[in-house]
């Protein structure tokens, strides 16, 4: 990848990230890219995980030039008409002379910097491959433990300790995980797509209520672990990727959601 210069200009952050993570390869939910134009120079990049007013109003208090967010403004089944909430939200972007930026199934995909990726990584997986196809784009990973494997128990702790809450857990699989399939977020539907696949275990964000009856007749663990929580690890880690290469501070601002 080409090295960007004039470090900090709002542009080239967005040519990097349009480089890096490759939004046209997705036909997503919403628009991916800059939503809301800010100031041409960045000095701090502020990174969550959804547009919200409280992240924005914690956003100027670091200063914030440019908002990293995975869950945009915009979507393509909302209303065109501004509500009260969306007009705050923009409020708070033109009045702070702040960015924002979006970018949705790409920061769950990535294969280094994704969420699922990290997931994956961070439960000690040894390797990693495409999994779950969106209209055609694999959006999940399908990970592999060494070994035997390790017991539905440990799966559950190791989720906990990396998402930081108690996950919601139907273990119905074998007593071993050895392959696990992963998809962040709302992506209980792919849970079919583990059974197709011979998998283990199977880990989401957010559950739907036939994923329990569904794991137990198919004999598969099903782990739930936060649509919210499941999804902090991608934008963080962009975050920190801008900072390095721009020269530019980095905030990633928790607004902890139980969903």
């Amino acid at each position: 990848m080409a090295t960007v210069a004039f470090a900090g200009v709002l542009d080239n952050i967005i040519a990097y990230l349009e480089e890096l993570l490759s939004p046209a390869s997705f036909q997503d939910y919403g628009p991916n890219g800059l939503q809301v134009p800010g100031p041409e120079r960045v000095q701090t990049v502020v990174t969550g995980v959804s547009a919200s007013a409280e992240l924005f109003e914690r956003a100027a208090e670091h200063d914030g030039d440019l908002v990293l967010v995975h869950h945009g403004l915009f979507w393509n089944a909302a209303p065109l008409a501004l509500t009260a909430s969306s007009k705050r939200r923009l409020q708070l972007l033109f009045e702070h002379d702040m960015a924002l930026a979006a970018y949705h199934l790409p920061l769950d995909a990535h294969p280094a910097v994704g969420n699922n990726a990290l997931i994956a990584a961070g439960l000690g997986c040894s390797s990693q491959e495409p999994f779950a196809l969106h209209r055609g784009s694999p959006i999940g990973v399908a990970a592999r433990f060494d070994g035997d494997g390790i017991t539905a128990a440990e799966l559950v702790e190791r989720v906990g300790r990396l998402t930081g809450r108690e996950p919601l857990a139907f273990l119905a699989g074998p007593a071993q995980v050895r392959m696990i399939g992963i998809v962040s977020g709302g992506g209980s539907g792919y849970l079919a797509d583990a059974v197709s696949a011979g998998h283990d275990a199977f880990l989401t964000g957010e559950p739907v209520e036939r994923v329990m009856a569904q794991a137990q007749e198919d004999g598969i663990h099903f782990v739930a672990a936060g649509h919210y929580a499941t999804e902090t690890f991608g934008v963080r880690r962009v975050g920190d990727l801008l900072a390095e290469r721009f020269d530019i501070r980095h905030r990633f601002v928790d607004v902890p959601n139980p969903i």
